[in-house]
This record gives structure tokens, sequence and C-alpha cells, in this order.
């Protein structure tokens, strides 16, 4: 099962299997059960009670798969954190763009572009940080990720001008990302795949919320002591992140097989600071995720989340700002409430993403007795696209109903609706690929941000001619169109058809 040659010696081989190459020797596969010293089965039934595990570990406390739970949970608590900080950061002038318009001495749409720039650079930029962090590990890709976004977040509370804020926004985009991209592969390095939705789910989960509870938050801030503050507030939270990571944020890429983990675990973890992995870097590798776009298990569901997110979350909340200001007259603290909704119904939307999808899973394993398909899960991603159709409908109709200057619930009751679709779409989709191929979980996170976040970033530039040309409640029927064009209708073929599209994809091995 296991390819043991060595990629270098074909270079078509080596251009297509680059990544695979590069985690070889990370996973133990299942069959290797048999060849197990006695010692090391003893081992694993003392950490673990049983042998039945998937993926299998070494024989040590260094080996990720082996920590304790509340290591493994403290760290990914952190790194979810940390990728909520990208679309956080990102969103948090949201409530501002009226007032940074007026300090700038620009429009408001130009000032949005202050958000669109790092939707942008948050897609892209994890294409150089994932071979970097495979190389070298997650734990100094995390490190010098905060640092970077501290300073250039200082730099953008010291700006007087708008091609300066934009300078250090980009910036700070781009040494935020890692973890949006990667944080699928730090879930898959620590837990096993009966866990996998459940702890998936909490990184998805914290990349919705970092878009509405940014401006929930800051709007507060920009009302009651200035926007500036929060670029300060943001520097004092990268602060902190660095902190925690120094004393709780161990490494987990690790290499479980041709090295030699003999040191202590709390040196292997914390403070061995060298190249992990050897293999030769590439220029192709900077963009060998992309390639996942070949691989129809990998891309349809990356299309189809990519576009629930686009109108469930990326609408919602870059036009509520506009469409809320302009109708209700509301100042930024009161356009930071109108978040409250898409909150709580991105973690109601997650209990059936993540819990209920791995209760789903594990359910059908017992009814046959073995690892059901990948495909089973998509049962539960029908729900989360009706939640979101809904959703946005009731969103977008009930604004324009809405009389000048007399607000009602009933939107934000919409984008609730619509942010537990988009939740439930993004957990089950998004495990669902990296089941199909969890050697790529770093490669598919990396893809799937960069599609995610580049549609994300056109749609704010045809959203105000769509709402003037056909009208915003019939602009419900435009975004109930694509998603089930482009998401409902593929999916089911997926469902279908997933198991022999999946052999074409392990075919390039």
């Amino acid at each position: 099962m296991v390819d043991t040659k060595d990629p270098s010696q074909n270079g078509h081989q080596h251009e297509e299997d680059l990544e695979q190459s590069a985690t070889q020797a990370t996973y133990l596969e299942k069959d290797e059960m048999v060849s197990l010293s006695e010692e090391h089965c003893q081992y694993l039934l003392n950490r673990h009670g049983t042998l039945d595990l998937d993926p299998l570990p070494t024989m040590g406390d260094t080996d990720p798969y082996n920590w304790p739970n509340w290591k493994k949970i403290t760290n990914l608590i952190l790194v979810a954190f940390h990728a909520c900080m990208s679309t956080f950061i990102a969103a948090s002038i949201i409530p501002a763009y009226e007032v940074i318009a007026q300090d700038l001495g620009v429009s408001l749409q130009r000032t949005s572009y202050l958000t669109s720039l790092q939707i942008a650079i948050i897609g892209g930029a994890p294409l150089i940080w994932r071979p970097l962090s495979t190389r070298f590990g997650r734990r100094p890709i995390f490190l010098i990720s905060l640092i970077g976004s501290l300073l250039f977040n200082v730099g953008c509370a010291q700006t007087t001008t708008y091609g300066a804020m934009a300078t250090c926004r980009a910036f700070t985009a781009f040494f935020i990302c890692p973890a949006s991209a990667i944080g699928s592969a730090v879930v898959v390095e620590t837990f096993f795949k009966k866990d996998r939705a459940r702890y998936m789910g909490m990184w998805t989960l914290m990349i919705t919320l970092g878009v509405p509870l940014a401006p929930f938050i800051f709007g507060f801030v920009a009302y009651h002591v200035g926007y500036r503050w929060i670029y300060w507030i943001l520097a004092m939270i990268n602060g902190g992140q660095f902190i925690l990571y120094i004393f709780l944020g161990p490494e987990t890429r690790f290499i479980r097989k041709g090295v030699q983990h003999t040191g202590p675990v709390i040196k292997e973890s914390y403070f061995k600071f060298h190249r992990i992995d050897k293999t030769p870097f590439s220029v192709y590798e900077f963009i060998s995720p992309l390639r996942m776009a070949k691989y129809p298990c990998v891309m349809i569901p990356t299309l189809a989340y990519s576009m629930v997110f686009l109108f469930a979350s990326v609408l919602i909340t870059v036009e509520i700002p506009q469409l809320f200001a302009e109708k209700f007259h509301f100042n930024p603290q009161q356009l930071g409430l109108q978040f409250l909704g898409i909150i709580i119904g991105s973690i109601i939307g997650e209990q059936i993403g993540g819990y209920v999808s791995d209760y789903w899973m594990g359910r059908r394993s017992k009814h046959i007795s073995g690892q059901p398909a990948p495909e089973f899960r998509l049962w539960l991603s029908y729900f989360g696209y009706v939640l979101t159709i809904c959703g946005m409908v009731v969103f977008l109709v009930r604004i324009q109903q809405a009389p000048e200057g007399h607000w009602n619930v009933t939107p934000v009751v919409g984008a609730g609706i619509a942010a537990a679709g988009n939740q439930v779409v993004t957990t089950v989709l998004i495990t669902y690929a990296v089941d199909c191929y969890p050697d790529e979980a770093a490669s598919i996170g990396v893809f799937i941000t960069f599609v995610r976040q580049i549609w994300g970033f056109i749609g704010p530039f045809w959203f105000p001619p769509m709402f003037e040309n056909v009208g915003i409640a019939n602009s419900g029927g435009i975004a109930v169109g694509l998603v089930m064009a482009v998401s409902f209708i593929p999916t089911i073929a997926l469902q279908g058809r997933g198991y022999a599209l999946r052999g074409v994809m392990k075919a390039r091995t």
C-alpha cells in the first residue's frame, strides 16, 4: 500500500507525487499492524485501550496521536483561534467603514476594499506557508505568523493615509493566514479518524465565527473609543497568542518512518527548532495544492462549499453595514449588533456538522461492522443547503420589505438560519475531502482556502450591481439558483459516483 520508491527517480512522478513524497514517511498503514512488536502492541493497549486505531501511532509519547486529550485539545484551541484571527482581522473594521472613509478622505466603497484585499491574500498566501510548515514544522510558522501580524497591526494603527493602511493590512493578512489553511493538517496529525469531524468542526467553526464576531465586538470599540483602537487591540491579541503558543502549542508535524525520536517529549515538542522533513524544495511545490482541482472528490466539495460561503457568509457580512446603514441609519455599535444572529446560527450549525456528523458515521460503522464510505457523510450536507437557501431568501426579502427607518429582527433571523446552513456545509464537506485522502490534508486545506477566499473576494464587486439591477429581494432567486447548480446537484452526483471518483484520484500514485 505504501510506495517506497524515490519520487526523484522520475521527473514526472516527482511532480505528481511531490506532496505525498513529503508525507510518505508520516503515517503508518493499517496493514502494518501484523508486523508490530508485542511491546508496541502492549504500549498502544496501555495508552488507548485498543488496537483498533486509525491512523496507527508509533510507540512513544512524542507521537501526537499518543498525547493525552487535554494536550491535543489545548493545541487545537490555539490553532483554531489562530485560524479565527485571519477572518476576524479581515472583518474587524466592517462597522467602522464610514468613520474610516471620513478619516482617510476616501469613498465608502474604496474603504471596503481594505477588507476585500485581505480576503484575497488570505486565499493565496497559504501556498507559500504550506511547504515551509511541512519542512520546518507547524509551530515555528505559527510563531512567525503572530509576530508579523502584531507588527503590521501596530502599523495600521499608526498610519494616516489610505495607501499606507492598505499596505499594512495586506502584510497583516499575509502573516496571520497560515492556521486558516493548514489547521486541517493539524487535526489529521493529532486526532484519530473516528473523531475527525468533531475536531475539524472546531477549526472550521472558528474560521466561520471570525467573520461575524469581529464586527459584533469592534462596533462597540469604534463607537466608544475610535476605530484605531481596533488595531491596537488586535496587536495585543496577537501578543497574547504568541505567549500561549510558546508554552501550550507543541509541534504536530511528526515523521513516523526512518527517524528516531529519542529525546524527552518536551524537547521534541517545544524546543526542537530544525528542519523536520528533508525532502528538497521545488518551485512546483508552492503551487502544488492547486493540482487538487483535477480530483473531483476534492474539487466538487470545494466549489459547493465556496458557493455557500459566498452567500451565507461574505454577502451577509459585507452588505449588512451598507444595507442596514442606508435603510435604518445605524451607528457602528448598532451595526455590530446585527451580527449576533450569524454567531448564534454558526454555533448551532456546528452541532450538526461536527458532533452529529461523527455520530452519523459511527452509527453506520456499527451497522455494517466496518468503515463506512466517506460519501455517507454527505447526507448531512443537504440539510445545510436547505438552511442556507431558506436563510438567504428570508434575509434579502425581509430587508427590502422593511420600511425606511423601521428596523425589525427578521433579516437577522434569516442571516442566522443561513449561517447555520453554512457551518453544516463547511464541516461536512471539508471533512469529506480530507477523509478521501488524509495524507493530503494540508494541501486540501490550502486549496479549499484558496478557492473560497478568491471567490469571496470577487463577490463584493458584483453584489451592488446585482442589487441595483434585479432588486434586493429578487437577488435571493439568484442565490438559490447558484447554490442549487453549483452545490446541491453536484453533491448528489458526487454521492452516487464517489467511490469511482476516489479511485481516479488514487490512481495518480
